[in-house]
């Protein structure tokens, strides 16, 4: 048993940044109003970091990818049956991060067409219009209980950890480091990292619609002056 590195200060990043999105986007879609400006720039930062987090999982250290901690069924089965052993995501864990990568892709995919009937439109509402935001409107409105639902699933499983098997999971994303039996974090590099910040900001270019170019609007003929 040593103190091993778990989680790359990327990982580590892109994590609390993405705990403050998510918490920032649902108090500004509750506040409503002028608070949806608000809503629409968390989302295009969920955005960028949900990209980096998938280019991550290919060229991250070696907890980060996905190939280390996506399991099969026999992997879960014996997670159950408290047969595994090793450091980073459990296999029960890697169906939690899954689920909650891909719920929160869906999520900001319709948002960014979705609008309020009100003040409010996403930055690539122009590209669809009012018909088809609607309907995607109601997808993005049926998603979210399931976000919530994958966040209180998640504190209860930090809970569990903390009070059953006396393990905290808070440090170890904070430090980057547990006390563990398997192999230091090895990869993940610079270049590794500034690809998948690349990619990650020109998804959320991309997302913004600032490419959009809007045909100019035709210009009323100026009113007649009256004969009197």
């Amino acid at each position: 048993m040593q103190r091993i590195l778990v989680w790359d200060l990327p990982l580590r990043l892109f994590h609390w940044l993405l705990v403050v999105c998510v918490t920032g986007s649902f108090v500004s879609a509750k506040i409503g109003g002028n608070a949806m400006v608000w809503h629409g720039r968390f989302g295009l930062v969920v955005v960028g970091l949900l990209v980096f987090r998938l280019i991550w999982g290919f060229v991250g250290s070696t907890y980060a990818r996905f190939f280390q901690f996506v399991r099969g069924p026999a992997g879960i089965i014996a997670y159950i049956r408290g047969q595994w052993h090793g450091e980073g995501h459990n296999p029960l864990g890697a169906l939690s991060v899954l689920a909650m990568l891909g719920t929160l892709l869906l999520l900001v995919a319709t948002g960014l067409f979705s609008n309020d009937d009100i003040a409010f439109e996403g930055p690539l509402y122009a590209l669809v219009g009012k018909d088809l935001s609607d309907r995607v409107v109601g997808i993005h409105r049926l998603v979210e209980p399931l976000i919530i639902l994958l966040v209180v699933a998640h504190l209860a499983a930090i809970a569990f950890y903390v009070r059953i098997k006396k393990e905290t999971l808070i440090m170890p994303m904070i430090t980057g480091r547990k006390v563990g039996a398997g192999d230091t974090a090895q990869g993940g590099g610079a270049i590794a990292f500034c690809i998948a910040l690349a990619m990650a900001l020109g998804a959320a270019y991309g997302a913004s619609g600032a490419w959009i170019t809007l045909p100019p609007q035709a210009t009323p003929p100026p009113a007649a002056a009256p004969n009197w």
